[in-house]
């Protein structure tokens, strides 16, 4: 099994690549939902991934119904500034699928409202409205890799 990060509707190549450089790095899993707001041969996304992209599992969605009629049994946690339980709330296990929105917008409302009960944020002063999609993204994955003792990474 591994940890899944699903991106939906990403919008920044660079965030995207530094999110597929932490997946080769930790083994997760990488979704991207469609529409991407980049080309997937786009210099700056190859560029902030480097030479990891061998290491990346990719999977491809056209939307994220798609994901979750083919993930039935997965556990979905949803990152997003509206959400009341901080993403150290909750006790991950391998296997779970951690979902992000567009860099602009987050994710859309009836995503969030289905997943209510799951959704976390990361604590921050008010002079910003979010973080950056990487560093939220890497910052939930090592947090579930903590939980479980970072399994199979030295």
């Amino acid at each position: 099994m591994a940890l899944h990060i699903v991106l939906v509707e990403p919008e920044i190549p660079a965030n995207t690549g530094n999110i597929a450089r932490t997946c080769a790095a930790t083994g997760t899993h990488l979704h991207l939902v469609r529409p991407l707001g980049f080309r997937t041969d786009d210099a700056t996304l190859k560029r902030a991934g480097l030479d990891y992209w061998h290491a990346v599992t990719i999977e491809y969605h056209d939307s994220f119904s798609e994901v979750l009629e083919k993930y039935k049994e997965g556990r979905f946690f949803y990152a997003t500034t509206k959400a009341e339980k901080r993403y150290s709330d909750f006790a991950f296990q391998d296997g779970d699928f951690f979902v992000f929105g567009k860099e602009t917008k987050g994710l859309p409302a009836d995503i969030l409202e289905a997943g209510k009960e799951t959704r976390m944020r990361m604590p921050m002063s008010e002079a910003v409205r979010s973080l950056n999609l990487s560093n939220s993204a890497a910052i939930i994955v090592y947090e579930a890799l903590r939980q479980m003792d970072f399994p199979q990474l030295f």
